[in-house]
C-alpha cells in the first residue's frame, strides 16, 4: 500500500495509469462489454462498479484539457429502453474531482467499439448498469 493511492487502484492499474501519456485513452467497461476481445491491455476489476473506479482514477489522472470532449460514452441504440442515470453520476464525479463540467461525447455503439480497440487499456468492471462504458482521454500535469 502507498499513501495517497485509493485502495481500488490495483498495482496493475497504477502501472498502466503511469505509463499512459497525453492523449492516450482508458476505457472503463461495464460487465456486458467485450473487453477481452477488444483490449490491447486488459485490467480486471471485477466486483467493482464504474462510478467508484472513476472517482478513484480521477484522483490521479488528469483529463485532457486540449480537446473539446475528453470523455466519451456509448450512445443508446435506437429502440433500447434503458436507464442512463449513471451518466449523471459520472458528471457529478467529474465536477467534484476536477472542478469543471464534464465535457462528454456520445458515440454510436460500433464507433465506441472501434475507439475502444485503439485505447491504451480497457478496465473490465463488474458494473451492471447498461451503457455504463466510458472512455477517458489523459491530459497533462502542469508544473506547480
Amino acid at each position: 500500500m502507498l499513501i495517497g493511492i485509493p485502495k481500488l487502484i490495483s498495482p496493475e492499474l497504477l502501472k498502466v495509469l503511469m505509463e499512459m501519456g497525453h492523449g492516450d485513452e482508458l476505457v472503463l467497461s461495464d460487465g456486458n462489454f467485450p473487453a477481452a476481445s477488444h483490449a490491447r491491455v486488459l485490467i480486471r476489476c471485477d466486483g467493482h462498479g464504474i462510478p467508484e473506479l472513476l472517482e478513484a482514477i480521477l484522483q490521479l489522472f488528469p483529463l485532457d484539457q486540449y480537446v473539446e470532449r475528453p470523455l466519451a460514452l456509448m450512445d443508446v441504440v435506437v429502440g433500447d429502453q434503458v436507464d442512463t442515470s449513471i451518466w449523471k453520476r459520472y458528471q457529478q464525479i467529474v465536477l467534484q474531482r476536477t472542478g469543471q463540467e464534464a465535457r462528454i461525447e456520445l458515440l454510436e455503439r460500433f464507433e465506441f467499439y472501434k475507439r475502444a480497440k485503439q485505447a491504451y487499456a480497457i478496465v473490465a468492471t463488474g458494473e451492471s448498469a447498461q451503457y455504463a462504458n466510458i472512455i477517458l482521454k489523459k491530459g497533462v500535469i502542469t508544473a506547480q
